[in-house]
């Protein structure tokens, strides 16, 4: 079974240069046949349709001169191939280019294809190794690897669900209208059940950015993709867990740990990543917390690491005592900046997005894991905050299942997933005690806490609404 999810670019967008070859190439083909024309270009043409057919029909009448005539009409779109063959898959759309691979739309099924036109591994990345990662890969939050092949070129195709949007493309289009925080919450939920998925077995996915999150809709669902450059435990036996490659992010979501050297990192440089992409979401209008130049400029790293330190203030061993043990250390030869407040960096941001975003961006080894990000300590506020905004509703069913009617079930339960928040459970709300002050709370089918001295949770019994509705 197929999730339904669609995809797109993997790696940025570009110009669809393919169907500027198709142009030239009709152009060539048009021309051979003219008197004027020397046998070095009708060579080429042949070479041309040589590499490029698939059959030897395709050959032939790529091959075949048409008669010159002044009238004929300019080429035009319309009068051209309308797509690329990969393979089986006919009228494939090019829809990105990367350094090792082109991104392909193929509409009639509704899936993407990633040809790899590296001829070898440019470390990191290794598309052999992100096709055996990705078929281990179950998650409705990680894109779904659904074929790998060899085209007629002998090139690797991994294919994937089509996906008309990226995070990246959506904070591009929001400079006019804030981002609301319901899309804010649904995006960021699956992006850390995806991550708190992966990190759980050891991956890191080492290049998390806004267009790695892939969008079917406006509305969701999201899900991570682009894991050409994924570090696994069990797969990347050319890197040490000690001795991993430092040439991994990207841009301005790059973690302060690998600019300063430290081979050893792990999943935390992701949830760095997320950090800077959840403050970037919740600016108006987005825009990065820090600046980068492009990694081929001279001093890219430097100004990154400057833009860091004149955000969240320079570090000390207090505060980041790990970067003692690093190769190249922090704490010398930079100027003091002091630090800045949550307040200060983030005005004008939902409370809970801003605790969130301070948990994320820690120079020191507490910062919050996604586990730890999906969990009641950083979302209290929010839900809180919006409880204290929406108008519930709760009603008792005949078997006594409460069910939320308002829009908060469906703004909550996308942000954080009902398994990993204990408060959200409420189609299992049922009232076991009637009076005083509830302090706790549902954790699947198990309670805890107490109601007016009274215990309010059993085994088989979820805490009442009263808990809910006071957290």
């Amino acid at each position: 079974n197929v999730r339904p999810f669609a995809f797109i670019s993997l790696c940025g967008a570009v110009g669809p240069r393919e169907h500027v070859f198709w142009l030239s190439l009709s152009s060539c083909v048009s021309q051979a046949s003219l008197p004027d024309r020397s046998m070095s270009e009708a060579i080429a043409v042949e070479q041309a349709a040589y590499e490029d057919a698939s059959s030897l029909d395709e050959y032939t009448r790529l091959t075949t001169a048409k008669p010159h005539s002044q009238s004929l009409p300019q080429a035009t779109p319309s009068s051209t191939p309308t797509g690329i063959h990969i393979g089986s898959f006919t009228d494939c759309v090019p829809i990105a280019s990367g350094l090792t691979s082109d991104v392909f739309h193929h509409p009639p099924s509704r899936q993407a294809l990633k040809v790899i036109t590296a001829t070898h591994s440019i470390a990191p990345h290794n598309p052999r190794r992100e096709a055996k990662l990705l078929a281990d890969l179950k998650s409705p939050c990680v894109i779904s690897l659904l074929d790998v092949f060899w085209d007629q070129h002998q090139r690797m195709v991994l294919v994937f669900p089509y996906m008309p949007l990226t995070l990246g493309m959506v904070l591009e289009q929001s400079v006019k209208e804030r981002l609301s925080m319901a899309f804010v919450r649904g995006v960021f939920g699956h992006v850390l059940r995806g991550l708190d998925y992966l990190h759980q077995q050891g991956i890191v996915h080492r290049d998390i950015k806004p267009s790695a999150i892939l969008l079917q809709s406006r509305d969701g669902p999201a899900c991570i993709a682009d894991f050409g450059t994924a570090w696994s435990p069990t797969l990347s036996t050319d890197e040490p867990a000690s001795s991993k490659i430092l040439d991994i992010g990207t841009g301005p979501y790059r973690a302060p740990e690998v600019l300063f050297g430290h081979t050893g990192y792990g999943c935390a440089v992701d949830m760095w990543a997320v950090g800077v992409m959840l403050a970037e979401a919740v600016t108006f209008p987005p825009k990065p917390l820090f600046e980068s130049r492009p990694a081929h400029e001279d001093g890219s790293q430097l100004g990154l690491i400057l833009s860091i330190f004149k955000t969240l203030g320079t570090p000390t061993e207090e505060t980041w005592p790990e970067a003692k043990e690093f190769k190249v250390r922090p704490f010398e030869l930079w100027t003091i900046f002091p630090r800045k407040t949550w307040e200060e960096i983030l005005p004008d941001v939902d409370e809970g997005a801003r605790e969130l975003v301070a948990a994320l961006l820690r120079f020191d080894g507490s910062r919050a894991s996604a586990k730890q990000a999906r969990a009641t300590n950083y979302r209290h506020k929010i839900v809180a905050n919006l409880i204290a905004g929406l108008d519930i509703q709760i009603s008792y069913a005949k078997k006594r299942r409460a069910i939320a009617i308002s829009s908060l079930g469906a703004v909550v339960s996308t942000f954080i997933p009902a398994s990993s928040s204990p408060y959200l459970h409420l189609d299992n709300l049922s009232d076991s005690c009637t009076t005083g002050t509830c302090s706790g709370y549902s954790s699947g089918t198990t309670c805890t806490g107490t109601c007016g001295g009274t215990s309010c949770c059993t085994s088989s019994t979820a805490c009442p609404a009263s808990a809910y509705q006071q957290r």
